[in-house]
């Protein structure tokens, strides 16, 4: 057969490198809309759920107990539960219904109730929703700091950029799980290098997770999973409990966290059980509802490969951030991750966020080149900061981050490495070298930087850990180097594990360390002139971008 030109040229594009399927319910390759999706339905019996969603409560599974006991408000199940499903969606878009009574509304509500309502709605219906139901008024955004070499000088750079170009959370993680301890204070001298208040986690096993902020090295955490189906979650040695305890442990050493989950995770495990993808997702939103927990990071996250192979898989992922906030908690909405060679693609599955805003936009933009990149490289990277930023400007919308000039970037890694020398010096690490810092001060990622000794730096991270070394520890070794900007910066990030106040729904803090949350930035959209507007000063900060000549720049 002759081939034609064009369709040679189409074979050629970009996005026909990705992966597709059609659609298998029976292994849960479905996105929506599953044949073996259960019919809403509920029962309360003397204030206890006694059916849901087709099942009796003797054949619940812990998924199901959990729900049923923790994550549904039996006082008006059965009256919201009555309610239809377009009437409820049209709720979320009535500019005339306030996101309360919304909620209150969500809180009486099955999975399979909530799935439902979702399938009735297209993806713009569902972004006017996610901008009215956003738990905090301003969007935000978060992104990821790593590279291949575990080089903490650098970590500690490119963290200082990120925080300094408008990422209020950064996280790291490792290709060495020794060097964790050492990428967590990398990040955390750079973070408050760049932007005072920015908050920082290292991804890892959930015991030296929970250590390293505990000794106040980080301040968060994310990386807490949760699944739609009992057997992924015994295939973990996990049950809802043991993730709501290690959730409270959290909340008392004063340590803001969220869960993670995420449409495709179970079936990529295999036990699917011929369930939607967004139906076992809702579960996991409701199991983090119901261990309260302030918030989840969704959006199919490392899965994303597996919803957005089938029809209508991004529209899934929206619904899933969407539900999140429907149940009152933070979203951190994913666009990590990457899953398609297409620019026009990935670019698409962001707008379904960043129009609307979410809690956080992107819950791993990538702060490195996408090499250095251990989460296995995201949709967005380094080299999309200026398309990021004019988007913003062509749309005059908030995505979080804003322009910064050569000169000023190049200032604030330099002091975050000299900072990080400084530190290793005052605690006793193998020296951080004036070659290194020049080299980190200027460097795009880790190719560009000198080896270190890695069976050393090693050895002196286990020793961090072995000598009980915390946050307060840093506090003074940066003031006896003379940092004492940065120690008292750090010291301040402590001191909200006292306070308590940045354990609230969707906290961020600012460069003075105020939090802004849910409780005093509450999003209160209804409609044009209400919700969250860019300021004056913030529209200047993002329309004045360099690239953009000037009358001035004319001999007029």
């Amino acid at each position: 057969m002759k081939k034609s030109k064009r369709f040679e040229a189409l074979a050629a594009r970009p996005v026909n490198q990705d992966g597709f399927v059609v659609e298998w319910p029976e292994v849960g390759l479905i996105a929506m809309g599953s044949p073996a999706d259960p019919v809403p339905s509920i029962k309360v019996d003397h204030g206890k759920v006694v059916e849901m969603d087709g099942i009796p409560r003797e054949k619940f599974d812990f998924i199901d107990q959990f729900i049923a006991d923790y994550a549904i408000d039996v006082s008006i199940a059965e009256k919201a539960m009555a309610m239809d499903n377009l009437e409820i969606a049209r709720m979320l878009v009535d500019i005339h219904v306030p996101r309360s009574e919304v909620i209150k509304i969500f809180r009486g509500l099955t999975a399979a109730k909530i799935v439902a309502v979702l399938n009735t709605m297209n993806v713009v219906e569902m972004m006017m929703a996610l901008q009215k139901m956003r738990a905090r008024k301003t969007p935000s955004n978060q992104c990821h700091i790593t590279n291949v070499k575990d080089n903490p000088v650098l970590i500690a750079a490119d963290g200082a950029e990120a925080s300094f170009r408008g990422f209020d959370e950064m996280e790291t993680t490792v290709a060495v799980v020794r060097y964790a301890p050492f990428n967590a204070l990398s990040l955390l001298i750079g973070g408050q290098t760049g932007r005072p208040g920015t908050l920082i986690q290292c991804a890892l096993e959930e015991a030296t997770e929970l250590e390293l902020g505990m000794r106040g090295i980080t301040a968060y955490a994310e990386t807490i999973s949760v699944y739609g189906t009992e057997n992924v979650f015994v295939d973990g040695d996990d049950t809802p409990w043991s993730k709501a305890f290690l959730a409270s442990a959290y909340a008392s050493r004063g340590l803001k966290m969220r869960f993670t989950s995420g449409t495709g995770s179970e079936v990529q495990m295999g036990y699917a059980e011929g369930k939607s993808m967004l139906y076992l997702e809702v579960r996991c939103i409701m199991v983090t509802r119901g261990a309260g927990v302030q918030g989840l990071q969704n959006g199919s996250v490392s899965c994303i490969g597996v919803p957005a192979a089938v029809p209508s898989g991004i529209r899934a992922v929206l619904a899933e951030n969407l539900c999140t906030t429907l149940l009152d908690m933070e979203v951190a909405s994913s666009n990590d991750q990457t899953f398609t060679h297409s620019d026009i693609r990935r670019t698409a599955r962001t707008l379904m966020q960043m129009l609307p805003g979410t809690d956080f936009i992107c819950s791993g933009y990538s702060g490195v080149p996408n090499y250095d990149n251990m989460f296995a490289g995201s949709n967005w990277d380094v080299e999309d900061y200026d398309d990021w930023n004019i988007i913003q400007r062509d749309l005059q919308v908030d995505g979080g981050l804003r322009p910064v000039a050569e000169e000023d970037v190049v200032a604030v890694r330099n002091k975050a490495a000299r900072a990080l020398q400084a530190v290793y010096k005052e605690l006793g690490f193998p020296a951080i070298t004036d070659e290194e810092v020049e080299a980190a001060t200027y460097a795009h990622g880790s190719q560009d930087m000198p080896p270190r000794n890695i069976v050393e730096d090693l050895k002196a991270a286990q020793d961090l850990m072995k000598r009980g070394i915390t946050g307060l520890d840093v506090v003074k070794a940066l003031a006896n180097a003379g940092f004492s900007d940065l120690a008292h910066n750090v010291l301040n990030l402590l001191k909200q594990r006292i306070s308590g106040d940045y354990l609230h729904t969707a906290a961020i803090l600012d460069k003075d360390f105020n939090v802004i949350s849910a409780v005093n930035n509450r999003n209160d959209y209804q409609g044009p002139g209400t919700g969250y507007r860019l300021s004056p000063e913030r529209w200047d900060e993002i329309k004045n971008i360099s690239q953009a000549v000037k009358p001035s720049d004319f001999d007029v």
